[in-house]
């Protein structure tokens, strides 16, 4: 009698197991989606389609990308926290969700509870940059420059972490720096060149090409390594500026009810594959960004350092987070 009860026991305990969320052991049982909060050709996106590619072969179950931008990024996390699905996770950044606080008034949902770290992916090399016309080459003579003519640099950011950083990096230095708004921060660097501006910071890969072509001198790099993509750049503390410096973290995050054992499997998975193909690190760098994989718990950690690097630029900016 008491075999048939184990017995029956057994069975109930697999089919809730087939009914609910997968385990370490069997993941994926179906399609995994990855819900992005860009646009196609990103690097992102970019980035997302070369996991795929290579997780859908190791997994045998197809992994599909859905890029939902719109929202600074909230479109994205509340259709990711909406289907409340282990098998369908959000791919970006962690700098989306974490200035969040500090650009909107209300954010729908907590953040910090929503999205579970599983493996950071890559750090983007955030760049400050200047006309190369304009004949400065490094941070020392741009502050020295901004000392010189107080109110007289303009200077612009993509909204979010670069504008953090930058403008932040001049309060501290007691600069006098105008900012110049913008709606498609894409204008930019032309704007850059042609002197409307004269102080832009966005990710290495928007000023990239006119670097490459002698137009624009990238000062510094934000991340903690040189970019491959740039590897004459100084990085913010080679420079001598650690307010400069910051760990734009991004890979894929989970919904809460994720198990830790499963973040771990998946997270291995994505090791796994990136560190045996040489392609995606190379095609990474080509974007502007640096591979950079982390477990769960590391991961977890970059992405608190960042939320503390926010606050404490936040206070210096007289900013306060919004309640979640």
């Amino acid at each position: 009698m008491m075999r048939l009860i184990a017995l029956a026991a057994a069975a109930i305990a697999a089919c809730l197991s087939l009914s609910g969320g997968a385990t370490a052991q069997t993941y994926p049982t179906r399609t995994v989606k990855f819900i992005l909060p860009y646009g196609a050709a990103s690097a992102t996106d970019i980035t997302a389609r070369l996991l795929a590619d290579r997780l859908s072969t190791r997994w045998g179950k197809p992994v599909i990308v859905e890029n939902r931008p719109g929202g600074d990024g909230i479109v994205s996390i509340q259709a990711f926290i909406s289907a409340a699905d282990d098998h369908t996770l959000w791919f970006g950044p962690a700098g989306i969700f974490t200035v969040q606080p500090y650009e909107h008034d209300t954010i729908p949902y907590d953040a910090k509870a929503e999205l579970l770290p599983i493996v950071s992916i890559s750090d983007v090399a955030l760049a400050v940059s200047m006309a190369t016309s304009a004949n400065v080459k490094t941070v020392d003579q741009l502050v020295a420059l901004a000392k010189s003519e107080p109110g007289k640099l303009n200077a612009a950011a993509a909204q979010g972490i670069s504008d953090f950083l930058l403008f932040g990096f001049f309060k501290k230095m007691g600069l006098d720096v105008v900012k110049v708004p913008y709606r498609d921060i894409m204008q930019a660097p032309n704007d850059l060149i042609e002197g409307r501006i004269q102080v832009l910071s966005t990710s290495l890969a928007v000023v990239q090409p006119m670097k490459a072509a002698g137009r624009i001198t990238v000062l510094a790099v934000t991340s903690e390594r040189r970019a491959p993509a740039a590897s004459d750049v100084p990085t913010g503390n080679e420079a001598g500026y650690p307010a400069l410096t910051f760990a734009s973290v991004g890979g894929i995050f989970g919904p809460r009810s994720m198990s830790n054992a499963l973040r771990e499997s998946i997270a291995a998975d994505v090791r796994a594959v990136a560190e045996s193909d040489p392609v995606i690190p190379k095609r990474l760098g080509d974007i502007g960004t640096i591979m950079a994989i982390r477990g769960p718990t590391e991961f977890a950690a970059s992405v608190q350092q960042q939320r503390d690097k926010l606050a404490e630029i936040a206070k210096l900016l007289g900013l306060k987070a919004a309640a979640q």
